[in-house]
C-alpha cells in the first residue's frame, strides 16, 4: 500500500490536485459526464493516502481551487457585466471567493489526516462521511452557498431513486463511497477489504435503481394547464424607469395568448416596481385573469405597510390568492451585510433592488384552482430542507428566477439542474419561470416536461399533474443522512484507533 508523503511529492500532488477538483464540474451540468466526478473524487482519496491533517488540508484546498474556479466561474459574469467592476476587480473579487469556498472545502478534511486515511476500511467510513458534511457546511455557513455538490450529476442515473430518501446529500455520499471505492482499488493488494467496499457501493446504485419505481406520492387530480411567460429582458433594460410602461404593456400583451390555462405564470420581479406603484396595471391583469378564469402568479417587489420593510415577492391574482415573500436573499444582491461598516463601498456594484429584508419563515402555500402552491424564489430552490419544508404542505412547486445575473454561462444550468432535484427530493411537479432560461415544466421525477430555449422573448405552455403526499426526504430532511455520516465518522475514528 502507498502509505507516505513522499509517494507523491507536495508540488507534483498540488498540481494533480488543482487539475482533478478542476475535472470535477465536467459531472455537472452542463455537461452531464457523471463518470468523470467519480474518477476526480478517486483521485483525491489517492492523494490524501497517508497524509498528515495539514497535508490534507493543502491537498484538499488545491483541488478546491480546481473545483470551484472552474464550476463558479460565472461569479466573474455577474460582477463584472451586471455589477460594472473593472476586470481587476472582478477577476479579484472571484478569486476571493474562490478561495474562500476552498478553505471551507478543505478544512473538515484536516480529520481525515488524523489516522482516518491509513487503512482501506477507515477510508470507506470516513471519506464520504467527512465529503458529505463539508457539503452541508457550505450550506448555511456565512448564509449559505450549496453550489457544487456531488450528487447532483446523477439526477438522472440509477442513484437519482434515493433523492426522496436521502435528498442530494444521500447522493453525494453514495457517490464518495463509489470513489474511495477506485480509490481504494488503486492503492491496496487486499482483494478482501477492497471486496467488501465495491459491493456496499454496488448495493448503494442497485437500491437507487429499485426505488426509482417506488410510488411515495400520488395524483391530486387531473392535469393542469399552464402558461408561462420568458420576457428575456436585459437586466440593465428591466431596471430602467424610463422602460417601466413598455415593459408592463408588452407583460399585458404575452399574457393576452396565455389567459385561459389554469395557471399562468411571469418570472421573478417580471413587474420591476413596486406593487404600490403599479396598482390600476394589477388591477386591469386581475380582472382579465377572472374573466377567464385563470390564476395569475407574477414576481414583483412589495413593501409592508406597517414594517415598511421591502420584499422580493411572488403575489398571486386572478382566481389565485396568496403571497410568498422570499426568506432566503442572497448576500451583496438583495441585500448588503454589514452595510452600516461598508457605507459606500459597495456603491460600484450598482445593485438595483439590494434592499430587500427577508420573509417570514412560516408562510401559507399560494392557493390556485383547488391547489396549494409552494414557491422558492431563485437562489431558494438549492437549499433542500428549506424547499421540502414548503413542498410537504403543496400539490406543485414553483421557482421564479431571473438568471439574467450568470449571462451566457455555466451558472443557469447548474441552477435548472438543482431545481430538478427538489422535483425528484419531494415527488412534486416543479414549474420553473424565469426572465431568460431555462424555463420548463418538470414532472415529480424530475424530469423535463417541456422548455423553451434560452434568452429569447417567448412562452412556454403544457400540463402537470398536482401531487399530494410526503417523501420521507421531506419528512426528515436532511438530518438522517447527517446522522449517518457522523455515526459512520465516530466507527472511523474507533477503528482507527483499534488498528
Amino acid at each position: 500500500m502507498m502509505g507516505s508523503t513522499a509517494s507523491h511529492p507536495k508540488l507534483r500532488g498540488h498540481l494533480l490536485g488543482v487539475l482533478l477538483g478542476a475535472a470535477l464540474p465536467l459531472s455537472l451540468a452542463p455537461w452531464n459526464w457523471w463518470p468523470i466526478g467519480l474518477m476526480s473524487v478517486a483521485g483525491l482519496v489517492v492523494l490524501l493516502k497517508g497524509l498528515r491533517p495539514v497535508d490534507c488540508f493543502w491537498r484538499t484546498f488545491w483541488f478546491g481551487l480546481g473545483m470551484f474556479g472552474v464550476g463558479v466561474s460565472w461569479v466573474f459574469i455577474s460582477i463584472h457585466d451586471h455589477g460594472h467592476a473593472s476586470i481587476p476587480l472582478a477577476l479579484f473579487l472571484t478569486s476571493l471567493f474562490v478561495i474562500l469556498l476552498a478553505v471551507l472545502f478543505a478544512l473538515p478534511f484536516m480529520l481525515y489526516g488524523t489516522g482516518l486515511n491509513r487503512t482501506a476500511g477507515t477510508m470507506a467510513l470516513a471519506f464520504p462521511s467527512i465529503w458529505v458534511l463539508g457539503e452541508w457546511t457550505r450550506s448555511w455557513l456565512f448564509s449559505g452557498f450549496p453550489w457544487m455538490y456531488l450528487g447532483y450529476g446523477h439526477i438522472d442515473t440509477w442513484l437519482a431513486g434515493w433523492a426522496p430518501i436521502t435528498g442530494v446529500l444521500g447522493i453525494s455520499w453514495l457517490c464518495a463511497l463509489s470513489s474511495t471505492a477506485i480509490g481504494i482499488a488503486a492503492i491496496t493488494r487486499k482483494p478482501f477489504v477492497l471486496g467488501n467496499v465495491a459491493l456496499l457501493a454496488a448495493v448503494g446504485w442497485a437500491s437507487g435503481w429499485h426505488l426509482q419505481s417506488a410510488q411515495w406520492t400520488t395524483a391530486a387530480g387531473d392535469p393542469l394547464r399552464i402558461g408561462i411567460m420568458q420576457p428575456a429582458l436585459p437586466v440593465a433594460a428591466k431596471w430602467d424607469s424610463t422602460q417601466l410602461a413598455a415593459i408592463l404593456e408588452q407583460n399585458r400583451l404575452t399574457t393576452r395568448e396565455l389567459l385561459g390555462n389554469d395557471l399562468v405564470i411571469w418570472p421573478e420581479s417580471a413587474v420591476p416596481t413596486l406593487e404600490e406603484r403599479v396598482k390600476p396595471f394589477l388591477a386591469a391583469m386581475a380582472k382579465s385573469a377572472l374573466d377567464t378564469n385563470t390564476a395569475l402568479l407574477t414576481g414583483i417587489p412589495t413593501r409592508n405597510s406597517t414594517t415598511r420593510q421591502y420584499h422580493n415577492s411572488v403575489m398571486a391574482l386572478g382566481t389565485a390568492s396568496g403571497i410568498y415573500h422570499k426568506q432566503h436573499l442572497v448576500p451583496f444582491g438583495e441585500y448588503v451585510p454589514f452595510e452600516r461598516w461598508l457605507g459606500g463601498t459597495m456603491a460600484f456594484l450598482n445593485l438595483p433592488m439590494s434592499i430587500f429584508s427577508p420573509g417570514p419563515v412560516q408562510q401559507e402555500p399560494i392557493h390556485a384552482n383547488g391547489f396549494s402552491i409552494g414557491t422558492a424564489i431563485c437562489y431558494e430552490i438549492v437549499f433542500p430542507d428549506l424547499v421540502a419544508a414548503t413542498a410537504n404542505r403543496s400539490n406543485l412547486l414553483l421557482t421564479v428566477s431571473n438568471d439574467s445575473w450568470f449571462g451566457r454561462s455555466i451558472g443557469p444550468k447548474q441552477h435548472f439542474q438543482m431545481a430538478r432535484m427538489r422535483a425528484a427530493e419531494n415527488r412534486k411537479p416543479l414549474i420553473r419561470a424565469t426572465n431568460d432560461g431555462i424555463t420548463a415544466l418538470i414532472n415529480h421525477h424530475g424530469k423535463v416536461v417541456a422548455t423553451i430555449p434560452p434568452f429569447i422573448r417567448s412562452t412556454l405552455t403544457g400540463q402537470l399533474t398536482p401531487y399530494r403526499g410526503q417523501t420521507p426526504f421531506g419528512q426528515w430532511g436532511s438530518n438522517p443522512i447527517l446522522l449517518f455520516s457522523l455515526i459512520m465518522l465516530f466507527a472511523a475514528f474507533w477503528k482507527s484507533r483499534a488498528d
